[in-house]
């Protein structure tokens, strides 16, 4: 309904049109905002507002903003809204969470299941021949290969995140054919992930990329698999700037493929051996809490689910 609208905006006369614009500025406000603060806000008379919901194809404005509720409470349009500098704290809220979730839904319906089921069987293969699982990463995507490690050892494979430059060499040097190397990076431009990734690929490692499809490291990872290297490109694309100084959406969105990467590993390796692994884990972090928590709350930071990774 909004790209209908948006797409009208050139064939509506200049008063509607600014009714349009203020829709498309916020459409959860126009579907509950009455008809006079809607005029007032498009600097327009309150005929104009009833017109433009007919121009646009509604019986009018009560009929207009029924579907346009409905439409909203769809979904996010996959539109990427910048924060700017005179945003109140409600619409730096509302932009960053449409930001992030609309990333998420594009990178649902954009992603490629074969390369991640490829991903999956390579992590679970090596989690059950005991090889090596090692995550790269620098600056943010550092973080990220943190937070994978952390989710993957919990599984009882040998996982590790290495973040220093010179290390990263070391242990890609040290990789065999059954390990696996998961390299992160946002701008997929790094000097030092693009040597791993070389030098992995040498070794006869899988390694598996998360990065963005028009990168230099996803370049990297195509021109290996058509040599025949085993490499494996999981492209997470995103409206964000690569080089601007704190990436969000981009972090989300590699955080949420380790989320499914793990996921995947863990219902492979199946719950007869992970279950009493995980529930000793459980047991053993209660001992260190100060106090009883009820069962309600649920796990602290440091917890797992007894039937979840």
């Amino acid at each position: 309904m909004l790209e209908r609208i948006r797409a009208s905006i050139p064939a509506l006369p200049p008063a509607e049109q600014r009714v349009a614009k203020l829709l498309l500025s916020d459409p959860r406000s126009f579907a509950t905002l009455p008809v006079v603060e809607l005029a007032e806000r498009s600097h327009v008379s309150k005929p104009t507002v009833v017109r433009f919901c007919r121009s646009v194809g509604y019986d009018g404005l009560a009929d207009f903003k029924l579907k346009l509720a409905g439409s909203v409470n769809e979904g996010v349009p996959f539109v990427h809204r910048s924060v700017d500098d005179d945003d109140k704290a409600g619409d730096v809220l509302v932009k960053v969470i449409d930001n992030a979730v609309a990333a998420m839904l594009r990178y649902r319906n954009a992603a490629a299941p074969h390369s991640v089921e490829r991903a999956i069987a390579a992590l679970s293969q090596a989690g059950r021949d005991g090889h090596r699982i090692e995550f790269y990463g620098v600056g943010n995507s550092g973080i990220v290969a943190q937070d994978a490690q952390h989710k993957f050892f919990r599984l009882g494979v040998t996982a590790a995140a290495i973040l220093d430059g010179h290390m990263q060499i070391m242990s890609a040097t040290m990789l065999k054919p059954g390990d696996c190397a998961v390299i992160i990076s946002n701008s997929g431009r790094s000097k030092d992930l693009l040597d791993v990734a070389e030098l992995a690929r040498k070794k006869g490692a899988t390694v598996i990329i998360i990065t963005a499809s028009g990168s230099p490291l996803a370049a990297e990872a195509r021109q290996a698999g058509v040599q025949g290297g085993q490499q494996i490109l999981l492209a997470a694309d995103h409206p964000e700037d690569a080089d601007r100084y704190s990436p969000m959406v981009s972090r989300l969105l590699h955080l949420l493929i380790i989320d499914v990467l793990t996921t995947g590993v863990a219902l492979r390796l199946g719950s007869a051996r992970l279950r009493p692994m995980l529930q000793e884990i459980k047991r053993n972090l209660r001992a260190r809490r100060y106090t009883p928590v009820d069962r309600a709350y649920g796990d602290d930071d440091n917890g797992s689910s007894e039937s979840t990774p």
